[in-house]
This record gives structure tokens, C-alpha cells and sequence, in this order.
């Protein structure tokens, strides 16, 4: 019997087996033999081909999925026709805001091919552009799981970890001075009896590691980025303390006792501060913290009270120093700082500045301050003041925190110590971790923090000498510490930088003497000269500020304009006076290509159309004004993007039966990475362009040497071998090193030069047949250096990308 059982068990697996086997089969051969389905597939195939043509791409893509859905087997067969449909549609789906749609395609097309690398990547980059940074990680580490060699999976991811995990963090667990002196704080509030602990912003988990280490009985931690939360979760559990510290994906904020946590703890420990101190959200926290998730602090009237009954915060507070700075790299990024560029006269169209500003007028999104480590900004900085302290803070004073936050406008007099101009107030802080150990962010240390920077936003520079004082405000509004330079004060007079009224009796009386001739002066005045103000982003500050750039591209301009005449006067002599040339510029943000362009065909007598592509109305407005104020004619500038449907079609021809004679295309971040996709772009505008036309600039020639530079790999990963701490961290942050840093400036880097300058290889944009997909390059090494050495520590420099314009 047993015998007998075993063997029909064993037949009727076997009869489920075919079973399934039957109907997996079943899709084929109902393909192969239905001439209806057969039918139906062949004509939506065709469909979705027709659709093509007519670039009606949202229904070329249902086409797909119903055949692709009846017919499995032509996957391979449509994948590349499918993957341009998916990509166009995408991105008309993106261009009228439909988002939602747009998702729901990339799901129903990864459903089809769930292993398509190109698919995937492509999905991650629409969630980093909408701003699902985590989730767009995602999808190019699975792309690169996929494709270990797919060079856009792993740029864009290289990209994204950037937003992900910011260098500091690597700067920050590199910094072992300030690592341990936090572990030395911690260590003695806990052996003092403050046992229970929260670890406000955890990243890593290390403050709460140590914590433990130390001796607390618990531990509780919590993290807003969701990747630094699973990081975190990562490096607790490689340390064997998953099972004692209990980590929270949420904000400070949101936790509430004791949904989240059984009870108030004893001691607080954090390092949510930015170069600016308050720029994380440090105070709100704390004061939620206070209220609802700590111990009461000790009372004075109450002295016997033990540390299990009390609560504190590590760090215990800061102190905020400033100083006056003059700097010129400062200054270009701020503030327009040259009459003229290109041809064009700069001066009549009012002040340009950034949009980092602390004036009482500024937006309410308006950054307060930006951030630059001082030591190393090309061309240095001058201290104009001795440093000043600005402001003193007591974390473990709850009615002090509260008060910050309301509190009135207080003013600084700043003595003037050096002679110049001021560009800015820089700002540094000491924290206070207790009575024992502190951290300086000053100019002079060399720590994971920069400097705050508040550039001058006056209409005129400040000019002082030795003696003077500057009137500095003071305030925290909005959770940003505020520092704003509103007026200098010499030989007992006051100079207002905005025109600012006295309304609190610090300012002296005025002198009818000085009144006088301020009249007098005004007299002279035009008023009617509109006074006009506009905000452009620092990096489009900094490139109007680049006399030399401009300069180059209207030279090149100009030899391209005269090239394009000849060439019209060659095909067709008779209409060449009364055909106009077409001139597109694509640039990135403001760009003032095409009114150079527009000046140049207007003073060579040629018929020159020139287009924007510039989107914002403050933008377009600058370009008419600088345009009426340099004389060129109204209709000599048109702004492309309000002639078109939507930005994808930002590179179609001016007229149906027309099409560019130039284009102008931005080809480098001001970070100094070639931009994305621009050989593609290239290969979009040549099909755009007349006989004789020219893409500009036409050729990127990349020049690199090799440099040996702690400091890139102190920001690039957890150094060394020995664990932070004694905790392995390294191995799990590592993941998100990027081997591509940017932004840098080889005049103020440290570094040793390990080779001579080399050409790298050369991007033609009109003529591809002249790139190579590898080139091999040799470098004579400095003989002084070991090559290990040299293979361990150096880095590959990219200090110049010559633009060839024509």
C-alpha cells in the first residue's frame, strides 16, 4: 500500500507538471494558429510604425504594448523601436505635465522588459529630475547591477550620490580631531548618569555608536534621508548593535512619546549645523526636543537633582564670530563688477545681483548666506575687521532658544582695521560640546565645515579705511542666523548702504552741511532713469562677469557671421542681401550670445534674425533692456521658447521652409563637467541647419595632467584602514564614493603636480567621424614620485577645456 500511495502522489505532480507546461504553451500556439490574433498583431505593428512617422508617439506606444503583450516572442525584435517610443512619449508627457501618466507608462513598459537596463536608467533620471532622489538612486543601481559598463547608469548615479550622501560626510568622519572630541563628550555625560540617549540627525550612526560604547542603556536615533537611514541601519548592525539602538526613519519633529520611543530621555546628542550654525533646523529641534522628548533641564533651586531626573544637550552651545572681508571672487559671483562685455554696454541696465541676500527686502525664498572655505578661494581674501563676536547661544536654555526666535534686530558697531572694499561678512562658530572640548569652524581650521558667506548687496561698492565702523544687524528670522551690513560710520557721521532711516536714535544727526550738498548732487540727477534691480543665479553672475569669455565667443561670432554672408553670397548672390541669417542660442540660463550676435549682424549691415532661448520674464526683460540701451533694433531678438509647444521642440526650424544658419549650444557646467546628452544635442542641430551652417562653438578640445591631493581624497572617501572610532563605518559609506569632483580651482588646491599638462581628446561637434570612442594617453610622471604611490593617492586634473569657437 505505502508503495501504491507514493506512486499517485507522484502521478498526479507529474499530471500538474504538463498541466502547466500546457499552459504555458498555450500564448504560442494559439499564436501560431490563430489567424484573427495573427491579424491583429500584424496591423498594430504597422500601426505603431505609421504612428512613427507622424511623430504621434502616445499612440505608437499603446500599438506596442498590445503587441508586445499578445506576442511575446517579438520582444527582441521591437525593443530599440520601443524603448524611442517609451523615451519620446516620456518626454511629452513631462512637457504638459503629466506626470502620473508619465510613471504609469515606465511601469507598464518595465513590465514588458523588467531586466532592460536603458529602461530602467531612463526611469531614474525622470524621479532625480522631479526631485525622487532616493528612488532615482535606485533605479541606476539596479541599471548598474544589470549592466555593470553602462556608462549612463553609472554617471547619473555618480551624480545622484552626490545628493544622496554630501561630501561633508566623508570630510566629517575624516576629521578625527572632531570625532573625538564628540566621543569624549559623550563618554563623560554618560558616566555622569545621563543613560538615555537620542541621536538627532544620526547619519552614519556614529554619535549614537559611541553612546553605547560608552555605556548608555538606551540608545534611540533617528534619520530624515532615507538613504543615510538605511545606511545607518547598515553600519549599527555591522557593529553588533541592531538589538540595543533602536533607529527611526522620520524627523525629530514627528516623534512623539511613547508611539515612538517609551519614555524622555536623558541626554540629547547632535550635530544638525550647518557653516551657518542655524541652517538645519538646530533650534526648532531643540526646543521640540526640550518640550516633548527630554528631560527637564537641572533646576538651580534643586541642586541635588540627579542626571537620571534631568536632561542636556551635547553640543551645550555655540558662539558665532564675523568678520568684514574683501574679495574679489566673492564680489564676481554677487554682483555685476565690469561696465561692459562683448560689445555690450552693461551699465545702463541698473544693479544685478544674486539672489543670496539678507536685506529687508529680499524673497522669502532668498538664501540669507552661502558657503565658501575661505583659504581656498582663487585670489585669496582680505580681513578688513578683526573678528567680532556676533552671537552667544545656550542650547541646554530652553527660554534662550525660544527668545532667539523672536527676538528684535540687534545692531553691531565693527571697527574697520584695514583699508578696502567690502565684499562680504564671513561667519564662523565655535560649538561647545561641554565644558571641556569644543570645535572651531574658523577660516584657519581645517574641518569638515566652510565659512558662511553674506556678500554685500548695496547698489555701490563699500569702500572703507581705518577707523570707520560698520553697522552690522543681527537677527534669526526663519530659522537662518541673518548678518546684514546696512551703513559705515566715519567721523562720526552715518553713511546709509540702502538708504535706510534712523528709527531707533543709534544713527547720529544728521549735517545740515552734508544735507546741503546732497541736495546740490541731486540736482544733477537723472530721474528719469528708471532705477531697475535684477537677480541672477551666482554662476550666471560670475560668467556675465568673464570679460575674457565674452570677448572670445564675439571675436569667434563675428568671424562665423562673415563666414555664413559668403557662404550665402556663393549659393545664391541674388537673395543673399534680403535673406536673413537665423542665429538660435540654447544656453543654459541667461546667456547674452544672442544679442551679441544680433549687435554684430547690425553693425556688419547683415539681415540677422537671433533667437533666446532664455524662459524666465526677468530674464527676457535684462535682454530687451540691455538691447535698447546698446541700439539694436527691437525685432533683432526674439525669445524662442514662447514660439514653441513646449521645451522638446526647443531646437525646430524658425519657419517651416527655414532652417538655422548657426546654433549656438552650451556645452560646459560652470562645475566644469561636459553637459549631458550633448552629443546628442550636437546630432539634433546639424539636422537643423542650412547648407553651410554651423553648429557654435564647433569644437571641445580637454586638457588634463595628473595631481597627487589629499584633500580630494579626504572629500572622496573614509581614509585608511583603521576603523572611526573603532566602528566599521567606512566599507558601507564607501559604496557612495565619486570618483569626479568638480568645482575645483587648481590655483588654490593643494596639490602636487605628478605630470605635465596633456591633451586628452577632442569633441568635434560638426563632424563626428573626427572623435574616438578610446584614445590611449601617455604622461611623463615627475621622476621624484614612486609610481605606487602614484597609483594610490593621484587624481586625473581636467584644468582646461578649450571651446574651439571656429
Amino acid at each position: 500500500m505505502p508503495n501504491e500511495t507514493s506512486k499517485s502522489k507522484k502521478s498526479k505532480r507529474s499530471r500538474r507538471a504538463a498541466q502547466r507546461e500546457a499552459q504555458r504553451e498555450a500564448p504560442r500556439e494559439a499564436t501560431r494558429e490563430d489567424p484573427a490574433r495573427n491579424e491583429l498583431i500584424s496591423r498594430s505593428l504597422e500601426s505603431a510604425q505609421q504612428c512613427l512617422l507622424q511623430q504621434d508617439y502616445g499612440t505608437a506606444f499603446v500599438h506596442y504594448l498590445l503587441v508586445l503583450n499578445l506576442a511575446p516572442v517579438l520582444k527582441d525584435f521591437a525593443r530599440e523601436s520601443f524603448r524611442f517610443t517609451l523615451f519620446k512619449w516620456a518626454d511629452e508627457l513631462d512637457s504638459i505635465g503629466r506626470i502620473q501618466d508619465l510613471f504609469d507608462s515606465y511601469e507598464q513598459a518595465l513590465e514588458l522588459y523588467p531586466v532592460d537596463e536603458v529602461i530602467v536608467n531612463s526611469m531614474g533620471e525622470h524621479l532625480f529630475r522631479m526631485g525622487f532622489r532616493d528612488e532615482a538612486a535606485a533605479h541606476f543601481h539596479k541599471a548598474l547591477k544589470l549592466r555593470p559598463d553602462f556608462p549612463e547608469a553609472k554617471e547619473n548615479f555618480y551624480r545622484v550620490a552626490n545628493w544622496l550622501v554630501e561630501r561633508w560626510h566623508f570630510l566629517m568622519l575624516n576629521d578625527h580631531g572632531r570625532n573625538r572630541k564628540y566621543q569624549l563628550a559623550i563618554q563623560r555625560a554618560v558616566q555622569e548618569g545621563f543613560s538615555t540617549v537620542l541621536d538627532i540627525g544620526t547619519g552614519t550612526g556614529i554619535l549614537g555608536m559611541c553612546a553605547k560604547k560608552a555605556g548608555a542603556s538606551e540608545v534611540y536615533a533617528c534619520e530624515l534621508s532615507k538613504t543615510m537611514y538605511e545606511l545607518g541601519c547598515e553600519v549599527v548592525s555591522a557593529n553588533n548593535m541592531a538589538d540595543s539602538i533602536k533607529i527611526l526613519h522620520m524627523k525629530s519633529l514627528e516623534m512623539e512619546i511613547p508611539k515612538d520611543i517609551p519614555k524622555r530621555v536623558s541626554l540629547v546628542v547632535t550635530e544638525t549645523v550647518d557653516a551657518g550654525l542655524l541652517g538645519e533646523g538646530i533650534i526648532e529641534s531643540l526646543i521640540h526636543a526640550w518640550k516633548n522628548l527630554l528631560l527637564p533641564p537641572p533646576n538651580p533651586e534643586e541642586p541635588l537633582s540627579t542626571p537620571s531626573q534631568t536632561g542636556r544637550v551635547i553640543p551645550a552651545g555655540a558662539t558665532v564670530f564675523g568678520m568684514a572681508v574683501e574679495c574679489q571672487e566673492i564680489r564676481r559671483h554677487h554682483r555685476l563688477c565690469v561696465p561692459a562685455v562683448g560689445g555690450l554696454d552693461l551699465e545702463a541696465v541698473g544693479e544685478i545681483r544674486s539672489p543670496v541676500s539678507c536685506s529687508v527686502d529680499a524673497d522669502e525664498s532668498a538664501e540669507p548666506y552661502t558657503t565658501e572655505r575661505l583659504s581656498r578661494l582663487p585670489g585669496g581674501f582680505t580681513a578688513l575687521t578683526e573678528p567680532c563676536r556676533v552671537l552667544d547661544i545656550d542650547f541646554n536654555n530652553v527660554q534662550e532658544l525660544e527668545g532667539l526666535c523672536c527676538s528684535k534686530t540687534t545692531r553691531l558697531r565693527v571697527p574697520v582695521t584695514q583699508e578696502g572694499v567690502v565684499d562680504a561678512l564671513a561667519v564662523w562658530f565655535q560649538l561647545h560640546l561641554d565644558q571641556e572640548n569644543s570645535i572651531s569652524t574658523g577660516p584657519q581650521e581645517n574641518t569638515c565645515w566652510e565659512q558662511a558667506i553674506y556678500p554685500m548687496q548695496s547698489p555701490a561698492h563699500c569702500s572703507v579705511k581705518c577707523g570707520d565702523e560698520l553697522l552690522v544687524e543681527v537677527s534669526c528670522r526663519d530659522a537662518y542666523l541673518r548678518l546684514c551690513c546696512v551703513a559705515v560710520v566715519r567721523d562720526g557721521q552715518t553713511f546709509h548702504l540702502d538708504s535706510m532711516e534712523d528709527d531707533d536714535g543709534l544713527i547720529s544727526q544728521s549735517n545740515p552741511e552734508v544735507d546741503l550738498c546732497s541736495a546740490l548732487a541731486s540736482l544733477q540727477t537723472r530721474h528719469d532713469t528708471p532705477a531697475n534691480m535684477f537677480t541672477l543665479e551666482c554662476s550666471e553672475i560670475a560668467l556675465l562677469n568673464n570679460v575674457t569669455y565674452h570677448n572670445s565667443f564675439r571675436t569667434a561670432l563675428d568671424k562665423l557671421l562673415t563666414s555664413l554672408r559668403a557662404s550665402q553670397e556663393t549659393q545664391d548672390p541674388e537673395v543673399c542681401c534680403s535673406e536673413p541669417l537665423y542665429v538660435l542660442d540654447v544656453s543654459e540660463g541667461f546667456s547674452v550670445l544672442s544679442l551679441m550676435a544680433a549687435r554684430l549682424g547690425q553693425d556688419s549691415g547683415t539681415v540677422l534674425r537671433a533667437y533666446s532661448s532664455v524662459e524666465k520674464e526677468q530674464h527676457q526683460a535684462l535682454l530687451q533692456l540691455l538691447g535698447q540701451s546698446n541700439g539694436v533694433e527691437e525685432s533683432a531678438v526674439e525669445f524662442w521658447l514662447s514660439q514653441v509647444d513646449d521645451e522638446s521642440a526647443l531646437l525646430q526650424r524658425p519657419a517651416s521652409e527655414k532652417l538655422w544658419s548657426a546654433i549656438m549650444l552650451d556645452c560646459i557646467e560652470t562645475c566644469g563637467l561636459i553637459r549631458q546628452r550633448l552629443m546628442e544635442k550636437a546630432t539634433l542641430a546639424r539636422c537643423l541647419l542650412e547648407d553651410g551652417g554651423r553648429i557654435f562653438p564647433e569644437r571641445i578640445i580637454i586638457h588634463g595632467l595628473l595631481v597627487e591631493a589629499d584633500t580630494l581624497l579626504q572629500e572622496s572617501a573614509v581614509q585608511g584602514t583603521d576603523p572611526t572610532l573603532g566602528f566599521n563605518i567606512a566599507p558601507f559609506i564607501n559604496q557612495f564614493t565619486v570618483p569626479v569632483h568638480v568645482f575645483l580651482d587648481l590655483s588654490t588646491l593643494e596639490c602636487t603636480h605628478l605630470s605635465d599638462p596633456a591633451e586628452l581628446f577632442t569633441l568635434d561637434l560638426m563632424n563626428t567621424n573626427n572623435n574616438y570612442d578610446s584614445r590611449d594617453i601617455r604622461v611623463r610622471d615627475s621622476p621624484s614620485v614612486l609610481f605606487t604611490h602614484l597609483i594610490q593617492s593621484s587624481f586625473l586634473y581636467l584644468p582646461l577645456m578649450c571651446i574651439m569657437l571656429m
